[in-house]
């Protein structure tokens, strides 16, 4: 039997409260609230959601900070939900922690497909694990060359060369998808759900290119093209992400180890040294 899903609601407006509640009870999810930031920080803590839905304006602690502290004990999926049009507020929340945004007033059913799409993805490793059997650990070189060699053919490489529930190893980095641990030279790398698919999506794609747009469909769950819009915000998220995940990684967009940018295209794994 399906485990209930839990969610939090960090939100100080009751109206907009009670229909974050109805939604996200309607989409499955057991639903817990609070008012302001320090109350929400603890539900968090005492309930581990999957997802928290998180106002930006609160009456107590800002926004920003109540990302910052949840990130030290929670890998739950965190959506912003605010009033603020600058870019700037949306920027501060990706690179505190948050997975997405949503700027109010928001329809309910973009935020459910927001939060399915989040979803979608780590539903399956968690429904399969990884095991020493199954696990493949791709030849770096081998992998990176294989795109290079498509391209150059005029035809597109598979999306990857090995199961979803294998291992990528690459300059120091190693990553399991099944366990969904990621290590620098020994040493453990915590991501946020996000930041892990992003890594993960460069990975498996070698050095062929991933497109930004491409990466926003990928956290959608979106694996081809269905004609939804993609904006120069949800581009620009994919950018913050990406930089999360360097700074975690100790990565030098100038010199990179393992994530490359190809300018006004996207991203691919930097060569194997």
């Amino acid at each position: 039997m399906e485990i209930q899903r839990v969610a939090v609601i960090i939100e100080d407006d009751k109206d907009i409260r009670d229909l974050l509640n109805a939604v996200l009870q309607q989409s499955g999810f057991k639903v817990f609230t609070a008012p302001n930031g320090t109350d929400g920080v603890e539900a968090v803590r005492t309930h581990n959601p999957t997802v928290v839905t998180l106002d930006l304006g609160l009456p107590d602690i800002d926004g920003f900070e109540v990302i910052r502290q949840l990130r030290l004990f929670s890998d739950a999926y965190i959506v912003m939900l605010t009033a603020r049009a600058e870019e700037l507020d949306t920027l501060m929340g990706l690179e505190a922690g948050a997975d997405d945004y949503i700027t109010k007033p928001f329809r309910p059913r973009e935020l459910r497909a927001r939060i399915s799409a989040m979803l979608r993805r780590p539903r399956a490793s968690e429904e399969k694990p990884a095991t020493t059997s199954d696990a493949a650990v791709p030849d770096t070189a081998a992998e990176t060359a294989a795109p290079a060699l498509a391209a150059a053919a005029g035809t597109a490489p598979a999306a990857s060369a090995v199961p979803e529930s294998g291992q990528f190893r690459h300059n120091g980095l190693s990553l399991d998808f099944g366990t969904r641990t990621t290590e620098v030279d020994g040493a453990p790398v915590e991501l946020t759900r996000t930041e892990f698919e992003l890594l993960h999506a460069v990975l498996e794609s070698g050095r062929r290119v991933r497109t930004k747009t491409d990466l926003v469909r990928r956290l959608r769950g979106d694996e081809y093209d269905a004609g939804g819009f993609i904006s120069e915000a949800d581009e620009r998220t994919v950018e913050v992400h990406v930089g999360n995940v360097r700074r975690k990684l100790g990565d030098d967009s100038r010199s990179p180890r393992w994530l490359e940018t190809v300018r006004g295209v996207g991203y691919r794994l930097a060569p194997t040294r």
